[in-house]
């Protein structure tokens, strides 16, 4: 399992992907920061089969809501996995799909942001958020990982 962080570190809320990534790399899982554009995104789950995808979104939820979308199926509301920044992975799924070259599994973890400062730390209700996503990215990466044969 791939996890990809994206956002910009410097941007309040919008760094919450990127939290996610580097705790979650802390803790032993592959985990990556990603800022760029959606043709570099595509890049990174190219040889992955299962990838989760983590970002700041902007859907009208409270600040804090984390929502859960299956990335292999299209968007339950347009613009519902619109991304806080210029970078908006609706469009890069869109985008993997016409190139055949979405993973296997596709889970998008978006958390709604309230702030874009430049230089600002997560909102409390954010940083909250980013907590949840790693406990149950970890929780979803345990129950996934294969068991030791026992010969």
């Amino acid at each position: 399992m791939k996890i990809i962080g994206c956002g910009n570190p410097d941007r309040g809320d919008d760094q919450a992907g990127v939290v996610v990534s580097e705790r979650l790399r802390k803790l032993g899982f592959e985990a990556c920061a990603h800022t760029g554009d959606p043709l570099a995104m595509i890049e990174r789950w190219r040889s992955d089969d299962d990838v989760i995808v983590v970002d700041a979104v902007v859907t009208g939820a409270p600040a804090g809501t984390v929502q859960v979308w299956d990335g292999r199926l299209p968007p339950m509301a347009p613009g519902a996995a619109a991304s806080s920044h210029g970078f908006d992975i609706g469009k890069a799924i869109e985008l993997a799909r016409i190139l055949n070259r979405l993973p296997a599994s596709l889970r998008i973890y978006g958390i709604e942001a309230r702030q874009f400062d430049r230089r600002a730390s997560l909102s409390p209700e954010v940083e909250s958020a980013t907590e949840l996503v790693i406990q149950r990215i970890s929780a979803l990466a345990a129950r996934l990982k294969p068991c030791p044969s026992q010969d």
